[in-house]
C-alpha cells in the first residue's frame, strides 16, 4: 500500500471514528441520568390539609397506615362463587392492580389490549354499579413480565382525587382524576425502561403523591442512571422533589411509616434498603444488602422496619430505624434466609411477622427476633400480598384459591390452621382489600364483594361496565393521550 493510500486508509478510520463518538456525545448529552428538583421550600409546596380516609375506606395500597392490618374487621371466613357473595361484575381488560375506596366509591384500574387503553373504573362499593370510566392513556405501553400487566400500580385516593402512576412512553406519568372522572392533570415524572414493566403503586404524604421508578434505563440510557423518587404537589402535579435512586429494575412501591418516632419513607431495591424524609427526598439511612431486584413493599413496627427479597438469594431482614447514614454495621437486628418472598408483601401484627413466598410457604416469625413460629404451605403460587383482617389472614393465591388462617403464634392453640379454602373460577394476582366487614377481590376477570349472609345489603350484578357513561376528559398541557 502507498503512502499515500495509507494516510487516507487511516484519515477515514479517523473520520468514522470521530463520527462514532460525536453520536456517543450527543446521545449521552440528550439524556443526562436523573434531574434533581429540590422544591420542598418554595412556593409550590403549599400545605394541603391531610386526607381523612373514614373508618371503611381503604385509601391505597396496603390501606390508610400502610400495614395492611384491619384486625377490628370481620368479614366471612368461607364463600363460594353464589354464597356470601354481595356482588359481582366483569371488568374489561387485565390489570392486577388492587382496588381503592374512599366513601361509597371503589376505584380500580385496568388496561385493555385491544382499544390500547389505561383507564380508571369508578363502582358503587356497595352495589357494584358501574358509574363511570375514563380513559387515561392510548398506547404506547412498555414490555411486561407474564404476571404483570400495564395496570399493575393500584391507584390511591385522598378524597378529592384519585391517583394513578403508569409505564407509558418511556417515562412514569400520573394522572389525577376528580370524583366525575375528569382529568385534573397529568405530569411526566421521570423517565423509566424495565423489560417487565411497572409495578410501583404511588403513595400520599401530606401535600405530596410520591412516586418510585426504580429501572436500568435501555441502550444509551444506561451511560446514566435514570432510577428515581419523585413528589408531586397533590393539588397541581408540579414536582416538588426528585432524587436519584440505585440503578436497577425494581417493582417494590414506597410506604410512608411512622417509626422511631418520625415519618419515614422506605423503599427496598438493589443493594439498598432506604429510609428518606417524605416531606424532602432527603436520605435518612442506607442498609445494604445482597438484593438485585425487589417486588414488594416494606413492613414496618414502631421500632424496626422489615425487608424481603428472593434473587439471587433468599433474604428477610429487620433493621431497627432510629439509625443515621450507613447503618448496615449497627442496626441490622436479624437476618433470616429461609422465609423471604418476593412478590407478596410481609405484613406484621402483634409482635408477629408473617411472610408468604410465592410458591405459598407461609412463615409465622416473632418480628423482634426472627425465630420461627411456624410454616405452612398453602397450596399454587402467590402474586398478592397477605391480608390481615379480623383473626385471620387471607391469602390469595394466583389460581383463585383464598386460603384463611388463624392468626397467632402458639400452634398448640390453633394459630397458624387452614380453616377455609374458597375457590373461584377465575385467577387472582391483586391483593385483596378491606371495607367494614366486606372483603374486595380483583380477580383476572372482574371484581367481587364477600359480606356476611346477614349483611344488610342486597345482593346485585351489574351489567358490563363497558356500558358504564365514559367520563369527560378535558384537555391539558400536561396531558398525554
Amino acid at each position: 500500500m502507498s503512502l499515500g493510500n495509507t494516510h487516507k486508509h487511516w484519515n477515514g478510520r479517523t473520520a468514522a471514528a470521530a463520527l462514532l463518538v460525536g453520536i456517543v456525545v450527543c446521545l449521552f448529552a440528550s439524556n443526562t441520568g436523573v434531574q434533581t428538583i429540590r422544591r420542598a421550600n418554595e412556593p409550590i409546596n403549599f400545605v394541603l390539609v391531610d386526607s381523612q380516609p373514614g373508618p371503611e375506606d381503604w385509601p391505597g395500597w396496603r390501606g390508610t397506615d400502610g400495614t395492611n392490618a384491619y384486625p377490628n374487621s370481620q368479614p366471612p371466613v368461607q364463600w363460594s362463587m353464589s354464597d356470601n357473595i354481595a356482588w359481582q361484575v366483569h371488568v374489561p381488560g387485565r390489570g392486577h392492580a388492587s382496588p381503592c375506596i374512599w366513601g361509597e366509591q371503589l376505584f380500580v384500574t385496568t388496561s385493555e389490549e385491544r382499544r390500547q387503553t389505561i383507564s380508571l373504573l369508578n363502582f358503587d362499593r356497595l352495589t357494584g354499579h358501574s358509574r363511570w370510566q375514563s380513559d387515561l392513556h392510548h398506547g404506547n405501553w412498555p414490555m411486561g413480565h407474564v404476571k404483570n400487566s400495564p395496570a399493575s400500580a393500584s391507584p390511591i385516593c385522598d378524597g378529592q382525587f384519585v391517583y394513578v402512576a403508569s409505564a407509558v412512553n418511556d417515562s412514569i406519568w400520573v394522572t389525577a382524576i376528580d370524583f366525575a372522572g375528569r382529568i385534573a392533570w397529568q405530569t411526566a415524572a421521570g423517565s423509566f425502561q424495565a423489560k417487565w414493566g411497572y409495578g410501583s403503586s404511588p403513595t400520599i404524604y401530606k401535600s405530596l403523591v410520591i412516586v418510585a421508578a426504580d429501572n436500568k434505563g435501555a441502550s444509551f440510557n444506561r451511560l446514566h442512571n435514570t432510577s428515581f423518587l419523585a413528589a408531586l404537589h397533590r393539588q397541581t402535579g408540579e414536582i416538588v422533589w426528585r432524587i436519584e435512586r440505585p440503578s436497577g429494575d425494581s417493582f417494590g412501591t414506597p410506604v410512608v411509616a411512622r417509626v422511631a418516632g418520625c415519618d419515614q419513607l422506605l423503599v427496598a431495591g438493589k443493594g439498598i434498603i432506604a429510609s428518606y424524609d417524605p416531606a424532602t427526598g432527603d436520605s435518612l439511612w442506607t442498609c445494604r444488602w445482597s438484593a438485585q431486584r425487589v417486588a414488594n413493599t416494606m413492613a414496618f413496627d414502631q421500632d424496626h422496619v422489615f425487608a424481603s427479597a428472593r434473587f439471587p438469594q433468599k433474604e428477610l431482614l429487620c433493621i431497627r430505624a432510629s439509625g443515621e447514614g450507613d447503618v448496615t454495621g449497627t442496626h441490622v437486628v436479624w437476618r433470616e434466609k429461609q422465609s423471604a418472598s418476593e412478590v407478596p408483601s410481609p405484613v406484621v401484627h402483634d409482635g408477629l411477622l408473617y411472610s408468604l413466598g410465592d410458591d405459598g410457604i407461609l412463615a409465622c416469625l416473632t418480628a423482634a427476633t426472627g425465630k420461627t413460629q411456624w410454616k405452612r404451605r398453602l397450596e399454587g403460587s402467590f402474586s398478592a400480598s397477605p391480608l390481615v383482617a379480623g383473626n385471620h389472614l387471607y391469602c390469595c393465591n394466583e389460581q383463585g384459591t383464598t386460603f384463611v388462617v388463624t392468626l397467632g403464634e402458639a400452634e398448640a392453640d390453633g394459630s397458624g390452621q387452614v380453616v377455609a379454602e374458597n375457590i373461584q373460577i377465575d385467577g387472582q394476582f391483586a391483593s385483596p382489600i378491606i371495607s367494614g366487614d366486606r372483603l374486595y377481590l380483583r380477580t383476572v376477570n372482574g371484581l367481587r364483594c364477600v359480606m356476611d349472609p346477614n349483611g344488610i345489603f342486597e345482593r346485585y350484578v351489574t351489567p358490563d361496565p363497558r356500558s358504564a357513561p365514559v367520563a369527560e376528559q378535558p384537555e391539558g398541557s400536561r396531558r398525554r393521550l
